[in-house]
């Protein structure tokens, strides 16, 4: 009996996002973009185009940003920075201001995982939504919060304690319309209702 011929893993363009008025500048080095890269590289076994940018915290900037990222066929955009209370943290309006659905359970689940670790989590304002067939999410700044936001916790015999969001993430782009993304359960493991994952490969 012949072996039937795996089909390729989709490939995936993801748009990455650093807010920072100071690493825009050159103040400082940006680390959210190389954190961004590294830990979805691992997490994914899709073919991965990036599209990486890194802008001032500029309301207006940052929504135009999103919408070409989108046009230009991201099916997931990460954003990192600016999302606290101070005055020129506007990424979550800049983020509202160009979706077309909220998708909250994303932020709620973002601050359950930082309350674990430090009671100003609950400061975080991160949002997520969807736009046409893309899923943008707004993520904390520092690149070990990145990595906990999107991995969650895990006991010490391994066993999950606190689902990451990135678990949701590959059915919500399925929902959407967008590519069929396959995780490193060893990183993250996605979960998808069972008529709705793919035959093993």
């Amino acid at each position: 009996m012949r072996d039937t011929p795996s089909l390729p893993t989709d490939p995936v363009r993801i748009g990455i996002v650093s807010i920072s008025d100071r690493a825009s500048s050159g103040v400082y080095e940006d680390k959210g973009l190389p954190a961004l890269q590294d830990w979805l590289t691992r997490a994914l076994k899709n073919p991965i185009t990036f599209e990486a940018r890194l802008i001032p915290d500029e309301a207006a900037r940052i929504s135009a940003t999103l919408i070409e990222l989108v046009d230009a066929g991201c099916s997931l955009v990460l954003t990192t920075g600016g999302t606290g209370p101070a005055p020129r943290d506007v990424t979550p309006e800049a983020t509202l201001a160009v979706a077309h659905k909220e998708m909250p359970g994303f932020g709620e689940q973002m601050r359950q995982i930082g309350l674990v670790f430090v009671p100003t989590a609950i400061l975080s304002r991160q949002v997520a939504v969807v736009r046409d067939k893309s899923l943008i999410i707004n993520l904390p700044g520092q690149p070990k919060a990145i990595a906990e936001t999107l991995e969650g916790l895990k006991n010490a015999d391994g066993t999950q304690r606190v689902n990451g969001i990135f678990a949701a993430v590959p059915y919500c782009v399925d929902l959407i319309g967008g590519p069929y993304l396959e995780t490193n359960d060893a990183v993250c493991k996605a979960f998808r209702p069972k008529s709705a994952v793919r035959p093993a490969r």
